[in-house]
């Protein structure tokens, strides 16, 4: 991972080119974040940093966190991750990440939070098709139907798919690219959408298989 920040979903939007082509964009509010601890070899077995980001009351933190932000003379954050950077060894406590350290053109990895949707059912959670609506089917037609033979194997095979929690998992979209950057209002504009509802946490680093 060479560049990273996190960074809140604030909503989509649509840009205009010069061409006059639209672009669906994803409008986040990336940073900035500042760095409250730094990890080395020597102490913890390995280089990376971590780094707060977004407000917070004290109240809401336990007295380990805050005493991480006390010693490292930093305002209390909401969010804390650990990331691995290219430029460790320039980075000190206190120094802060901006959403500068992408460029227009980059491709990028966005990892967020989905949409928890609950317990859903086959069709909503598997796209699977409802049953017939005639000769004798129901009187329910959204269930899931035929789970296996009944003779052999006399089992349900794991892995089948079944009724359960849908969404509220962590997912990340690779390769999306960095559309535009605005340093004044920390903002950056990313092709197509991200995991996540409005005002989630996302975190955003360079691309691992970029094309």
């Amino acid at each position: 991972m060479e560049k990273a920040i996190l960074g809140k979903k604030l909503g989509m939007t649509q840009v205009f080119d010069l061409d006059g082509k639209v672009t669906p964009v994803t409008v986040i509010l990336a940073g900035p974040c500042t760095v409250v601890q730094k990890k080395t070899v020597d102490k913890d077995g390995y280089d990376a940093v971590v780094v707060g980001f977004g407000e917070a009351k004290e109240k809401s933190k336990n007295k380990p966190e805050l005493g991480l932000f006390k010693k490292a003379n930093v305002e209390v954050k909401k969010y804390l991750k650990e990331f691995k950077l290219d430029n460790f060894a320039e980075l000190e406590v206190g120094n802060e990440i901006k959403c500068s350290v992408f460029n227009e053109g980059d491709l990028v990895d966005v990892t967020g939070t989905t949409k928890g949707h609950g317990f859903s059912g086959n069709i909503k959670r598997w796209n699977a098709h409802r049953l017939k609506m005639t000769h004798g089917t129901g009187p329910v037609h959204r269930e899931v139907g035929s789970l296996s033979a009944n003779s052999t194997p006399s089992r349900v095979f794991k892995n089948h798919k079944m009724p359960g929690q849908y969404g509220n998992e962590q997912v990340t979209k690779q390769n999306l690219k960095v559309v535009k950057v605005d340093e004044e209002r920390n903002l950056i504009l990313v092709k197509g959408s991200i995991p996540g509802s409005k005002d989630s946490l996302v975190s955003i680093s360079s691309a691992k298989k970029a094309k």
